[in-house]
């Protein structure tokens, strides 16, 4: 099986049986200074291309992917006794699948989108709230079209790890690793 089925099987597992944000997950960045950064995010799609997730193209994870685009993802279910990890290369997605997810946001979500300003220092919440009620007028005719700034990256993975938990700490972990086009399987130590 293509690990990303398997990713793909796990991850509907998982939104039948997690109370709480099934698709959330870890992504780790590595900026020019070599310092990881990791934060939690959405997963937004999955398919044989690899995971995506969506944000703001000035935000601290984009600029670090575009000085090193590359990332590692974590995607844990206490609910399935599961965990995916991911690597590999990042790619931004087409502008055509960044406006259709876009499109399919809330209204407060797209709002949002245009309000944040990503990363950068907010030296109060006023001001935040004052720059909602300043876009939400903007588009005040119902259509909020997708800012310029904000699109999705698509994590191309080239390395795989499928963890599940054993009793007595001898969890089963299987490893694929892309060489070319195919998957190398093995299996891990715990």
């Amino acid at each position: 099986m293509d690990p990303t089925e398997q990713i793909a099987a796990w991850f509907s597992d998982a939104e039948q049986k997690e109370s709480s944000e099934p698709a959330s997950m870890s992504v780790a960045t590595v900026g020019l200074d070599g310092r990881p950064s990791l934060r939690m995010v959405l997963v937004r799609g999955i398919d044989e291309r690899g995971l995506i997730f969506y944000t703001n193209l000035t935000s601290r994870k984009a600029i670090e992917l575009s000085e090193n685009p590359y990332a590692a993802l974590c995607l844990h279910w206490k609910s399935t006794d599961r965990q995916i990890r991911v690597e590999g290369k990042v790619e931004l997605v087409s502008d055509g699948e960044a406006d259709e997810y876009f499109a399919g946001r809330d209204r407060e979500s797209q709002v949002a989108a245009w309000a944040s300003k990503q990363s950068q220092i907010l030296k109060n919440r006023p001001k935040l709230e004052s720059r909602v009620r300043k876009y939400e007028s903007m588009f005040d005719d119902g259509r909020v079209p997708r800012p310029e700034f904000w699109s999705g990256y698509r994590v191309r993975p080239d390395r795989i790890e499928f963890w599940e938990k054993r009793p007595h700490r001898l969890h089963e972990r299987t490893l694929y690793v892309r060489h070319g086009g195919s998957w190398e399987q093995s299996h891990l130590y715990p």
